[in-house]
């Protein structure tokens, strides 16, 4: 398999993409990823990719435009370079929550991200727990959407813990904590709450019982703490005992850490999608766990490489 199979990083999470390489014994291969003078992006392949079946690992986390970049011009130089076929492996998609128009006037940009991974000439894509579902209806090339949900319920059940209810954060995260708590088979309530502004966000309502349970708070992404947060302590203040935060993207943004480091949150279980950065480890209190997604990363990819189904990955 390796004598077909190239994989490739950038820059954004290079650790990542060595767990996955260890993971279905495949070397990363060689590649120069830096700057122009001008600071422009370099980008140069020191081994044959002709022929070959190319898996470009590359999450875009912040910075995400050079992060993004970064990606397209490693499209490009391997389409250039003959690759057979390129797979960009995009384990944090950037400006997902940009997947509609919800005013005026601004832009979808996920769907042009889509665009320019397609102009790049990428022949698919994996990705996991994409901000919004439908964008995967965005791409007119195939889509592998993996979920982080099975390793967080892993852990979970680990704990043992007697009395356990899963909790959303908001409305639109109904769907993926449903799976959740049917996963664990532990009892569903639902945190109502309001957006007041891109950052700002109000809880009106907490929908079920959580009084003297323990409660797992699922979501994908987590960046300026406002819904984690605010859902925490709307939960607390209806009796939950213990909260856990299972977040797949762990973008944070500078106010996560004042305001998680108040919350009443024990531990806030991540996984390795995006490399935690200063403003996570400055946040004070709740315990942060990270869980590794690279074997379900690995595992996508020797199956699409040997043309084998990957529909079992990705429930």
């Amino acid at each position: 398999m390796a004598n077909e199979l190239k994989i490739f990083t950038g820059n954004a999470n290079p650790e990542l993409a060595k767990k996955i390489s260890a993971s279905i014994r495949v070397p990363l291969g060689k590649l120069e990823v830096d700057r122009f003078s001008g600071d422009e992006i370099r980008v140069k392949f020191n081994e044959n990719l002709r022929g070959k079946d190319v898996f470009l690992i590359q999450s875009t986390c912040p910075p995400a435009n050079d992060n993004w970049m970064e990606l397209l011009i490693m499209i490009d130089a391997a389409r250039r370079a003959s690759a057979r076929r390129i797979t960009a492996v995009i384990p944090y998609y950037a400006y997902a929550r940009q997947d509609r128009k919800d005013q005026p006037r601004v832009p979808i940009t996920a769907k042009l991200m889509a665009n320019l991974l397609q102009a790049a000439k990428a022949d698919r894509v994996l990705t996991m727990d994409l901000h919004a579902e439908q964008i995967q209806g965005f791409f007119d090339v195939p889509l592998d959407h993996l979920m982080a949900m099975p390793v967080f319920v892993r852990h979970m059940g680990s704990k043992r813990l007697k009395k356990l209810a899963v909790a959303t954060a908001d409305v639109g995260g109904i769907k993926s904590a449903w799976g959740f708590a049917e996963s664990l088979r532990v009892p569903l309530a639902i945190v109502d709450k309001r957006r007041m502004g891109p950052v700002v966000t109000k809880v009106m309502h907490v929908i079920g019982d959580v009084n003297g349970y323990d409660v797992v708070i699922p979501d994908d992404i987590i960046a300026a703490g406002s819904s984690m947060a605010e859902a925490s302590v709307a939960l607390k203040e209806k009796g939950a005992r213990d909260i856990y935060a299972c977040v797949t993207h762990p973008v944070f943004l500078g106010p996560a850490a004042e305001k998680l480091s108040k919350a009443p949150i024990k531990e806030i279980i991540v996984t390795d999608t995006n490399p935690l950065n200063d403003v996570a480890r400055s946040i004070k209190g709740p315990k942060i766990t990270i869980l590794s997604v690279a074997p379900l990363f690995g595992e996508a990819i020797r199956r699409i490489h040997q043309e084998t189904s990957v529909s079992s990955l990705l429930k």
